[in-house]
């Protein structure tokens, strides 16, 4: 059977498909939408997607309100519970949605009572609440007399948080999240100890996925016999690999960042090595700060060279 006789088009055939459009998915990308529960393609018999015309116009709603609308998957995976999207085939029609113009309606689609098609779940949510708060805001300038006089009943439980955290400042308590606030190289040790099933779940990456950040020396895990083991440095490392994969990048582009860290931290050695030959806790103290501080250092200068290779794009013609 022809490719023209089915009726259903392959993952690359889908690649080819909507390339044009969103040059920047790849067939990683598909799959990881997948396994996130936002698209869900039928299957051959052994074990290939099925990709029917519902599946892809699914597909370039969910890549147009990555790219457009800067949704988050969460937010996305919401809306297609609430209902699955029907998207205009042609981009002037998205465009318009986008804009904040009425979206065009597909042949046999009907009109909901906000004035857009049925199945499009953003508008909804919008248009319904503004009308409804500036009734009510009306109502709530009526008595001007209370409001001032609870500011001051109020000031004195308002000033005392403050006190707590300026008495926890100076304490080397770690602070919530894998890093630890001021100290780049220093991370907060929970104990944590994920199998790979875990750090899946955690992260929402596939194991195939996190298998490719494996391979290219991204994950370290601790081996116990045929077993491994995953620490909060890998959580950390798997869910900043999460944030760029959102955007297409595969674990083979992110080697760059652990080549750059492997040759500033042989740099780094070279600086702290003259102490950690004294061999005393002192000088060992000192190298760690030593250490911090380079790190906070190469860290701000980062920023800056990139913000300067990306101004033209940063500030615009």
């Amino acid at each position: 059977m022809s490719v023209d006789d089915r009726a259903y088009l392959s993952i690359g055939e889908v690649l080819s498909l909507l390339k044009e459009e969103f040059p920047e998915v790849t067939i990683s990308k598909i799959r990881f939408l997948e396994s996130q529960g936002l698209l869900d393609p039928e299957r051959t018999p052994s074990g290939y997607r099925k990709f029917y015309d519902n599946d892809v116009e699914r597909l370039r709603w969910i890549l147009r309100q990555q790219r457009e609308n800067f949704l988050p998957l969460k937010v996305i995976k919401g809306r297609l519970r609430a209902g699955t999207p029907v998207p205009p085939e042609e981009p002037e029609a998205n465009d318009a949605h986008v804009s904040g113009g009425p979206p065009a309606l597909r042949p046999g689609q009907e009109v909901a009572a906000n004035g857009g098609p049925v199945g499009l779940p953003s508008p909804a949510p919008v248009a319904g609440p503004p009308p409804a708060e500036t009734p009510a805001a009306a109502p709530a300038q009526t008595p001007p007399g209370p409001p001032p006089a609870a500011p001051p009943a109020q000031a004195p439980p308002a000033q005392a948080p403050p006190a707590a955290p300026a008495a926890r400042a100076p304490s080397p308590a770690p602070v919530a999240g894998p890093e630890v606030e001021g100290l780049p190289l220093t991370v907060a040790r929970t104990g944590s100890s994920m199998t790979l099933g875990e750090l899946s779940g955690a992260t929402g990456l596939a194991e195939d996925e996190l298998a490719e950040l494996e391979r290219y020396g991204l994950l370290a895990p601790r081996r116990v016999g045929s077993n491994r083991y995953y620490d909060e440095e890998a959580l950390l490392v798997a869910n900043l690999a999460a944030g760029f994969m959102r955007y297409g990048v595969e674990a083979r582009h992110l080697r760059m960042y652990k080549v750059a860290g492997e040759r500033e931290a042989g740099f780094f050695e070279q600086v702290v090595m003259p102490m950690l030959k004294q061999r005393n806790p002192q000088a060992r103290r000192q190298a760690t700060e030593t250490l911090n501080e380079l790190s906070r250092l190469g860290h701000s200068l980062r920023a800056a060279m990139l913000r300067q290779a990306l101004r033209q794009y940063l500030e615009g013609p």
